[in-house]
């Protein structure tokens, strides 16, 4: 299957190109343009909502979760292409996949479970129950275990991957977003957004060791962390703002405005390049260069344009749109710095 090119979008602040004409939100117009090549390839299924991704770089497979048709639909990025369709994962929204296990874990939000995938057969292994509206998902290599973000249960559910079982459930006193792994700490860091702030945990003792407030967020949902210029890049739903924390005080150190209800954050390491997607279909693109951050492009990518994962190799970013023209499609951007 080829791709489909579509025309060339330009990603500038303040900028934007035909035929995405409007919903610019940036007061810096000194960025410079950075062109960006577009192509659509046909997803399988209805035009229902898709969520979270998540790509392996050593077999180029993409894991995507298709909620609304309760699959994970598997694409090819080498030969661009959808391989096959997992079934039976009831409102899927997270999706995670580990290569060093060859798995792949998905969130089962309506049964209230998780559902371990074998990456080779793409078979479902085993059924993990998991607190109340179970959504994203972080893993910690160390301990060998998998923190699930209960959203209205207000709670981290806590898997062994050994045994593909329910270790414990910490409570975190709100409702939850997202759950991100910290390299360097070796923690695992919260968005608790019913109360503002983000909780770092200690996957050792599987204890909250800190509870740090985050000063203007509202519905701080999605979650980043860039570990190698320790910061962590917070998606506020609530109040449609992205803000930047130095992890070495864990104080919010910039924040910025971007498309309406913010969803998923996606970096790509070589180019210090971080995408923020958002529901309204707004995608914002930001330049790191150690802790200064500075938005660099905002455009209209595509209707719920709101998930986005980039692969480190290609540096190709991935959208996956519930209805283009009567159709789902993985809409495909490559940044040319």
């Amino acid at each position: 299957m080829h791709l489909q090119c579509v025309p060339l979008l330009f990603f500038a602040v303040g900028l934007l190109s035909a035929p995405f004409a409007a919903c610019g939100r940036s007061s810096d117009s000194s960025a410079s343009l950075m062109p960006m090549t577009l192509a659509d390839v046909p997803l399988t299924g209805a035009t229902t909502r898709w969520d979270y991704e998540s790509i392996d770089p050593q077999t180029h497979l993409l894991f995507i979760a298709h909620l609304g048709d309760s699959t994970v639909t598997v694409f090819d990025t080498r030969n661009q292409k959808v391989i096959a369709d997992i079934p039976n994962v009831s409102h899927v929204h997270g999706v995670l996949v580990i290569p060093e296990l060859g798995r792949i874990y998905a969130s089962a939000t309506k049964a209230n479970e998780v559902v371990a995938i074998d990456e080779n057969t793409l078979k479902v292994t085993a059924r993990i129950l998991a607190g109340t509206y179970p959504d994203g998902m972080a893993y910690a290599p160390e301990v060998k275990k998998l923190y699930v973000s209960d959203e209205t249960g207000a709670t981290a559910t806590v898997i062994d991957v050994v045994t593909n079982t329910r270790i414990t459930t910490i409570p975190l006193g709100g409702e939850v977003g997202n759950t991100q792994y910290d390299p360097v700490s070796q923690h695992i860091f919260v968005n608790v957004q019913g109360r503002g702030d983000l909780v770092e945990i200690d996957p050792a003792s599987d204890k909250i060791i800190a509870r740090y407030p985050l000063p203007g967020a509202k519905g701080n949902h999605g979650l980043l962390i860039e570990s190698r210029a320790r910061l962590a890049f917070i998606a506020c739903e609530g109040n449609d703002k992205l803000l930047v924390v130095d992890m070495r005080t864990m104080n919010v150190i910039a924040t910025f405005a971007v498309g309406n209800e913010p969803d998923v954050l996606a970096y790509d390491n070589d180019l210090a390049l971080l995408y923020v997607a958002s529901e309204s279909g707004i995608v914002s693109l930001f330049r790191v260069n150690g802790h200064i951050v500075k938005k660099v492009g905002e455009s209209f990518l595509g209707p719920n344009a709101h998930v986005v994962a980039v692969d480190a190799q290609s540096h190709r970013a991935y959208f996956p749109l519930k209805n283009l023209r009567g159709h789902p499609v993985l809409r495909i951007i490559e940044p040319k710095p």
